[in-house]
Parts: C-alpha cells; structure tokens; sequence
C-alpha cells in the first residue's frame, strides 16, 4: 500500500514518465485520461499497472527523478553535481545545512532527502518568485518537514545558527564567504557552484584568504552508454559542462 499524497510516476514501455499525486477517486492525467486512484493507492512500488489498454510500471522516485521533475525557473543543479555535493560535504541523516539561493529547488531536494529525518535544511533566496516556486516543488517532492525558508540576502544577512555544512548557487559566492563562515562550524565543509572560471578564480582566493584548508575544485563530464541488439556505443549526446564545483574546510584560527 502506498500513503495517500505520495509522489510516483508511471513509466510507459518507451521509458517516458507521467508524474501523479496519489490520492482516492478518478485522477486525470496529461494525454491518458483518468484512472482509478484507489487502485493505484493499493499497488506497490515496481508494480505493474494499465491504463488506457497500455503498460506502465508505478515507481516511487527518489531523490534523482524527483531532481529531474521539479518545476523550473532558474537553470537546476543536476544529479551528477548534486551527488558529488553530496558526497563531498559528508552529508548524512541529522545534519544542519544552509544553502543559497533555492531557485527551483532541485539542490535542495537532494539535500532534503540526504539529511531526514533528523537534519534540516536551510535555504536563504533573496528573490521571492524563486522562493514560492522552490516551495511548490519541496512540498511536492513530500520533504518540507526539514526545511526552513529565509527571504534575504546571504552576504549580509546572519542567522542564528551553526550548521554542518554550506552550499553557495550564486553569481558571487566570494561576497558571502566571510558572512556564511560565521554560521559554519569549525571543520565544517563548504561548496560553491559556479558556471564560468572567472568565478571559480575569485571564490577560491577568497577562501585562501580567509583561512579554508583543503580548497578543491572540480568538473564534472557524464556520458550514457546505448546498448542494444547489435552492440553497444558512447550515446552522442553528452551532459557536458553546466558549473564548476568548489570545496573547502573551516578550520579555527586559534590554537590550542
């Protein structure tokens, strides 16, 4: 049985997806017609469902479809930087992270989902359209619960927490270094990304300059291999460049 409200999506045999809330009665859906609610609530992740006289299979998503299916204003981090983020800020299941600014939410999505059901996530966007867009695709994706919204700006604007980790998806993350590391705890870890050298250049300076150890930087190139019947190719169609990735840590400026 899947609760009531759930996030799926129900794959046809040509591996396109149709997004549904799952909720009692006929839903409508896009170019399908209805189909019964009820018995959608009654299957099981992986089960195989018709509609309209065709095959589809109900999948819950995780945090990479939910990614690749979020409204979008602002271009999105997407899960090939979003994992390496993941993974190089050591976030885990309790941690506190402040991000900025959300724009469509994919980031926070991945964070969302990394961090329940005891972390928080903490998004500071200065523009509000970006915001309500952002909670539209978190409440969505069923991962508000963690996650408070600050109208502001993260160069100037300081909150009253510490937190674990702190991710930057603006145009001048160097502005919000010094601002940011005073809510970031000593050996916490930060990341910016960032689309163009210039950037990447003036960020990492910064962080030099204002005492971060082990400044890292990254690009990350994916390439889906096509395999079928008669053998098996590199796809022609390559997700190349879309940002450059900082990492660095906090270290205290005092000794012991």
């Amino acid at each position: 049985m899947l609760p009531e409200g759930s996030l799926v999506y129900l794959l046809d045999e040509k591996g396109k997806r149709t997004w549904v809330v799952l909720n009692k009665g006929m839903l409508k859906l896009p170019s399908m017609g209805v189909v019964d609610g009820d018995r959608l609530l009654s299957s099981e992740d992986g089960a195989e469902v018709t509609v309209a006289g065709k095959r589809f299979w109900l999948l819950v998503p995780g945090a990479s479809e939910m990614m690749s299916s979020v409204e979008r204003g602002a271009q999105i981090i997407m899960p090939k930087d979003a994992a390496t983020i993941l993974m190089e800020l050591n976030i885990k299941s309790g941690d506190k992270v402040l991000e900025a600014g959300v724009g469509s939410a994919a980031l926070s999505i991945a964070l969302l989902n990394q961090v329940r059901p005891w972390g928080q996530v903490i998004s500071m966007e200065i523009r509000q359209e970006f915001a309500d867009k952002g909670r539209k695709n978190i409440e969505r994706a069923g991962l508000a619960e963690g996650w408070r919204l600050h109208i502001g700006d993260v160069r100037k604007d300081r909150l009253d927490v510490v937190v674990d980790a702190v991710v930057l998806d603006m145009p001048d993350p160097w502005d919000a270094v010094d601002n940011v590391s005073s809510m970031l705890r000593n050996g916490g870890r930060f990341c910016a990304y960032v689309p163009n050298t210039n950037q990447l250049e003036h960020v990492v300076r910064h962080l030099h300059k204002s005492g971060y150890v082990e400044v890292r930087c990254f690009e990350n190139m994916q390439r889906e291999m096509v395999v079928h019947e008669m053998g098996v190719r590199p796809s022609y169609d390559m997700l190349g460049h879309t940002g450059y990735l900082v990492f660095a840590r906090k270290v205290s400026d005092r000794s012991i």
